[in-house]
């Protein structure tokens, strides 16, 4: 029986919000281990002047605990 964990992680990018999806599963990679998936809780855009400078999406990263 495996047994689960769900973390809540912030990640932006210039680019785009599919960047930012890749960029904060890469970053979740490197500090937990056995990532299985995630789901994109919600997504915001910074704006200045008029134009979008900034793409960010909150994740909720599962990941299973080791015995």
């Amino acid at each position: 029986m495996a047994v689960a964990r769900v973390t809540e992680i912030i990640s932006s990018s210039p680019a785009s919000f599919e960047d930012a999806i890749v960029k904060g599963i890469e970053r979740a990679n490197q500090t937990l281990k056995n990532v299985r998936g995630a789901w994109v809780q919600d997504q915001k855009v910074e704006v200045v002047n008029g134009r979008i400078t900034e793409y960010r999406v909150g994740l909720k990263v599962t990941f299973i605990l080791n015995d």
